[in-house]
């Protein structure tokens, strides 16, 4: 939102926006003056903050003189007149610490969302990434009873998935041993999504006794190879009873309606999936977000990347009124050290 806003009145915005946020009450003209650092007459401020009330940037409650920012006038604040401050070196060495390579996918995640929780005083949120995401290290088919197959599946991640499929005809054990090498010898360390693509495309390229083993491959990794089930957690939420004791908050039907959308999910992780093509932090403030019971709050995201593709997007949930300056740069360097903890072990040549 550009108002073409003159250096006063941005300065008066700014210093009104973060007054607001430290102490949660409407701002005077006294303050005003006191805290700008303009040398300007109370009569001058009172008319510039009649200017940005008029284009919808700050509001006047009706029990008090001074005024408090809208949800546009923090849209132009983070746009615009935000200055950032950066983590404290304690702060990313105890991400670090808390996110470490090597461990569990689901381990890193559940910490990430706590982390976020923690470090904001508001709600710590991370979508799960979908298994077709990762690489495989390894494969086993276990052939069953009724023509059915059990999946061994072994991740670069650490985790291990147990899948039972069921193709379209019965295969031997010597048949399953001999397509599990294949998948191993050519695919191991390459995303799932990846493979079925090149399996087929090796498939129709393919006149020789190699068809009928690429067959094989194709139909049972096919199964074996997709995102399968989903998984008993789609999204990671971690805090959410602070938001209780925001000030912001606390009219009690808007907390019922805030906790519902919790509970639910499903709105929420549209918002979230909607940024996975971010190149950065998104924020999202009040009606801005497209769902009515987070009108009074803001959600600051980012995706989180490892070997270059996105995996995922966590972010925090809050009141209008939060620290913008140390929130977004702690989103934006928890996603860059999550990404770096997911990051897989090259295969093994």
């Amino acid at each position: 939102m550009d108002l073409n806003l003159d250096p006063r009145a941005r300065r008066l915005l700014r210093t009104l926006i973060a007054q607001h946020i430290r102490d949660g009450e409407p701002v005077g003209s006294r303050t005003l003056a006191k805290r700008s650092g303009l040398d300007v007459s109370p009569a001058t401020i009172r008319n510039i903050m009649a200017d940005l009330e008029e284009v919808g940037l700050v509001s006047a409650p009706h029990t008090s003189a001074g005024r408090v920012p809208t949800a546009q006038g923090y849209r132009v604040f983070v746009d615009s007149l935000l200055q950032m401050k950066p983590l404290q070196e304690a702060e990313v060495r105890q991400l670090r610490e808390q996110l470490p390579a090597g461990a569990g996918t689901q381990a890193l995640l559940s910490n990430t969302s706590e982390l976020l929780s923690a470090m904001s005083q508001f709600v710590g949120v991370v979508t799960v990434p979908q298994r077709s995401q990762f690489a495989f290290r390894h494969i086993d088919f276990v052939p069953l009873e009724a023509q059915r197959v059990l999946v061994i599946l072994v991740f670069t991640d650490n985790e291990v998935q147990n899948r039972i499929i069921s193709p379209r005809r019965a295969y031997t054990g010597p048949e399953l041993e001999q397509a599990a090498n294949y998948l191993n010898a050519h695919f191991a360390g390459r995303p799932l999504a990846d493979i079925r693509a090149r399996l087929l495309r090796e498939l129709s390229d393919t006149r020789s006794e190699m068809e009928r083993l690429l067959s094989a491959v194709v139909e049972l990794s096919e199964q074996a190879l997709g995102d399968g089930a989903p998984g008993p957690e789609d999204m990671l939420l971690a805090g959410q009873t602070r938001l209780m004791g925001v000030q912001d908050l606390s009219d009690l039907d808007r907390l019922r309606e805030l906790f519902d959308a919790f509970s639910r999910k499903r709105e929420i992780l549209q918002l979230l999936e909607g940024t996975l093509k971010a190149q950065g932090v998104r924020v999202f403030i009040g009606e801005e977000t497209g769902l009515a019971p987070l009108d009074a709050c803001t959600v600051v995201t980012a995706p989180y990347r490892s070997q270059g593709r996105v995996m995922g997007v966590l972010g925090v949930i809050g009141p209008t009124r939060m620290a913008y300056d140390r929130v977004i740069p702690m989103v934006q360097a928890t996603a860059d050290l999550l990404g770096a903890a997911l990051n897989p072990e090259p295969p093994t040549p």
